[in-house]
């Protein structure tokens, strides 16, 4: 009989709260440095985001990406986690809304990442249909 392995708590750690921290240090930052800091830590060297309509590789084009999402979006607007982050096997998704801190969601969607050796490979952005 074939042992299943259950997951390891490595593994565990390296997935689920990376996106978290990546919601939190990279799309919510809007310290550029303190921004880039976290970049280098949480994503791979050539890790690429994958946005609605455009894509950024590596550190530096990943940064100016969330720079430019950042300035087109309102100063009080957060980015908010919906539950928790899920992942196994190097995949990882987190459900996200962005608005004001005391209102409704404007914006909701979900990350999906491809993570390995404890680093984001590349992150797909994929927003949710506004409703009306």
């Amino acid at each position: 009989m074939e042992k299943r392995s259950s997951p390891s708590e490595a593994a565990k750690q390296s997935e689920e709260p990376l996106l978290q921290e990546n919601l939190v240090r990279v799309f919510s930052e809007r310290d550029r440095q303190r921004r880039q800091v976290a970049i280098a830590e949480i994503y791979a060297p050539d890790a690429v985001l994958y946005e609605p309509g455009t894509s950024a590789s590596g550190h530096q084009a990943i940064d100016e990406a969330v720079e430019a999402l950042l300035a087109s979006l309102p100063a009080a607007f957060v980015f908010t986690a919906q539950g928790p982050a899920l992942g196994h096997h190097g995949i990882a998704r987190l459900r996200w809304a962005s608005g004001p801190p005391d209102g409704p969601p404007v914006v909701t969607g979900t990350d999906v990442a491809h993570i390995a050796g404890g680093r984001i490979q590349s992150l797909h952005v994929l927003l949710d249909p506004r409703e009306g």
